[in-house]
């Protein structure tokens, strides 16, 4: 679960500087984590943490994240 919350927080420091909800892609170009190195990973993450509430999935195509405050 560490490994978990480390990747979740590294991909919602993205979220919190973007203006708009991001795809998984443009995530992990912003992304400088070398541990995370798909969109789907990425995605797998944010999809875990929208079930919490946490992030909010825009299911558009291609699905968007943005975090849900």
């Amino acid at each position: 679960m560490h490994t978990r919350q480390r990747e979740f927080e590294r991909i919602r420091g993205v979220l919190v500087d973007a203006e708009e909800p991001l795809t998984a892609r443009e995530i992990l170009a912003l992304l400088d984590d070398d541990d995370i190195d798909s969109t789907h990973r990425v995605a797998t993450v944010l999809g875990r943490w929208a079930r919490r509430g946490e992030v909010e999935v825009i299911t558009d195509n291609p699905y968007r994240y943005r975090l849900d405050t």
